[in-house]
Formats: C-alpha cells, structure tokens, sequence
C-alpha cells in the first residue's frame, strides 16, 4: 500500500485586497536618496536674475503680494522648468526642491514678492487658515502645543509635526532662516506605505479606507459641524488620494458626538504612522536658506523633527509657506469638499470661515 503523502501546512501570506499602486509616485526614500540630482533643481544666475527683475517689476507698480499673478510675474526661461517641475509633482514622484532662492540679508517683502511670483506658475495660493493667510509663516509664536492645545497649529510651535498632509493639492515652503538645531523635513511616498501595508496587512489598509471622524481644530466653516468624516485613502477617478492626519483624527475623539475609535483603527492608523517613519521608506531634507520644497499632497505625507531655536529674534527659523490650487491636478471625490471647500479643479483647498479675509501678511501671527 503507498504511503500517502504528508503536506505541511505554512502560513498563508496575506492576500492583497487591493490593487498595489505603480508609478513614479510609489518611491523608495533610500533609493530616491541616491538620486538627488533628479528631484533637486538648483537655480542659475540666469534664472536668478530674470526672478529679480519681475520683483522690481512688482515693487514699482506697488502691487500687493496677494494680487500678483503669473502674468506680472514673466519669467522667460525660468517658468518653463517651473511648468516641468509642477507636472513631475503632479504627475510624477509628487515633491521638487528648488533651490539657490537668494533670502539671506534682503527685506521679506522682496524675498515674499519673489517666492510668490515663482509660486504663481504652480497655482492659484489658497486660505491657510481661519484670519486668510494666503502667505503662511511656519514660526514659532511661543504659545504653547498643539498637543495639549486643539485650537493651536503645529505650524506656529517648534514641537514636532507627525506624518500629515496639507489641506490642499500642492504645499509649498520657502527657508528663510534654519533654527539652532533640528527641524528636519521628512517626506514619504504614502502610495509606498499603501502597498506595504497592503502586502502586510490588507486587513488594515481595508479599514483605512473607511471613514474617520476629523477634527476641523477650530477653523469651522460656517453652517459645518466641529469634525467631519472621511477615509484616509479614497479611490476616485482612477486615483488613490489621502486625506491624513494623525493628530486631526485623534483629537476629533474630544467630541461625544464623534464615532469612537476601534481597536482595528488604532492598529491601522498606528501602522500607517510607523511605516511613514521607516528609515527605509522616508526621505529626510535639511533645507538651507532659500529652498523651496513642493509637495503633492494627495501622494506624499511629510513631517518635521523638534526643533531648538535661537534666541534672538532676528535669527529664529523661519519659513513661508504656499498652499497652492494648480491647473491640471487630479479629480477627487465629494468628500474632499469637507476639508478642502469643494472639488474643482483650479479652485479647492484651504480655510474659510465666518469672517475670513484673504491676505498675505509679511510678519509671523
């Protein structure tokens, strides 16, 4: 008689339950640090000099940085890379530096006015919060932590700002100044952490794909309630888009009325944090004055390290910061209307509430 055959039974590998995310989006930061030369575009003093001449163009007709527009902005042989920088944003691994902006020892009225007019060939500048900030200012104000404070941004402390994204298409940031110690960018493929953890655990990237309650912190639209609710990833139109913060969806618990996390949601989110701070994973960047970095938010999720700051006032780090509505971005779903105002292409993202007046303040506050 034969001896039947003995099978030995192995652990099953997960199934996907969704399709993993391919393109140039989907980046590896140890792989993309090897490859700087393709992301980073430093500035000639070609280039340089043509931004210059349409600041002093600007400044003559006493334009108002908040009303200047690409067309008072030409820049002959600069805006063609800016056009080729916006689409590989978009369209590409979703994050540009450009670099060699000259900051250093020149009033912030001349280093705004040029930063915006270069900020005009990515989109249209959106509200970044509840007073109309369309010029941000990621400084920090002294008043405390946005951990233990639900009305304060971390943008204006100098705590540590988790993995997020930016309530807009594309976040910008102009280095003014470099604090004393820390304050590092970190930025990660959240389409590379969508696969991972589709690989890993689809169980969990399932539930992120389901709604959370999201804190507004705040800044409330008028006739919207305090939180709203929307997943994480949300799949539309042939994309994969984030809505993502951490911090957002966590205090959004401080209401009664807010759904109660799960033990599978704190898991999923959890994995989501610990894989957007993989060494492997993220890419770090250590801005030098005059950096701009630009940032897909629907693909990319970025961070910032503690920072010590210098105490003089004249010395403390400082940058501007864009939030920015470009032409061709992608379509999104009825959701994002929640957090971003609505979902027209051109015409969506950032914060208006009761009262809000769109301006471009040149001082931190």
């Amino acid at each position: 008689m034969p001896t039947p055959e003995i099978k030995v039974a192995t652990a099953a590998r997960p199934v996907p339950s969704r399709t993993l995310i391919e393109g140039p989006f989907a980046w590896i930061g140890a792989d993309m640090r090897g490859r700087e030369a393709e992301w980073a575009y430093h500035l000639s003093p070609p280039e340089i000099a043509e931004i210059e001449a349409a600041v002093r163009v600007v400044r003559a007709r006493r334009l108002d940085i908040a009303d200047i527009r690409r067309r008072d902005f030409p820049l002959p042989t600069l805006g063609p890379v800016l056009e080729r920088l916006r689409a590989e944003v978009l369209d590409g691994r979703g994050f540009a530096l450009l670099r060699g902006m000259p900051v250093e020892n020149r009033p912030i009225v001349e280093s705004a006015a040029a930063y915006w007019g270069v900020g005009t060939y990515f989109g249209i500048a959106r509200s970044q919060n509840a007073q109309g900030h369309l010029l941000g200012h990621v400084y920090d104000l002294g008043k405390g932590l946005s951990a233990t404070n639900p009305n304060l941004r971390s943008y204006a402390t100098a705590e540590r700002q988790n993995f997020h994204i930016d309530r807009c298409d594309v976040v910008a940031l102009l280095c003014l100044r470099r604090a004393k110690s820390g304050g590092l960018s970190s930025i990660v493929s959240s389409m590379t952490v969508h696969n991972v953890m589709a690989e890993r655990r689809p169980d969990l990237l399932d539930r992120l794909y389901q709604p959370f309650p999201v804190d507004r912190r705040g800044e409330v639209p008028e006739g919207k309630a305090p939180f709203y609710e929307a997943p994480v990833f949300n799949e539309h139109a042939g994309y994969v888009s984030v809505l993502y913060s951490g911090l957002h969806i966590g205090s959004a618990q401080r209401f009664p009325e807010a759904r109660r996390l799960t033990v599978e949601d704190i898991e999923a989110l959890d994995m989501l944090a610990e894989l957007a701070g993989d060494a492997e994973l993220r890419l770090d960047m250590n801005f030098m004055p005059g950096d701009i970095q630009f940032l897909h938010n629907h693909t990319i999720l970025h961070a910032r390290s503690a920072y010590e700051d210098w105490p003089e006032v004249e010395r403390k780090r400082h940058l501007l910061r864009l939030w920015l509505s470009p032409p061709g971005a992608r379509p999104l779903p009825s959701v994002f209307a929640e957090s971003y105002g609505g979902v027209t292409i051109g015409d969506r993202g950032g914060i208006i509430c009761k009262g809000t007046r769109l301006h471009a303040p040149l001082t931190p506050g």
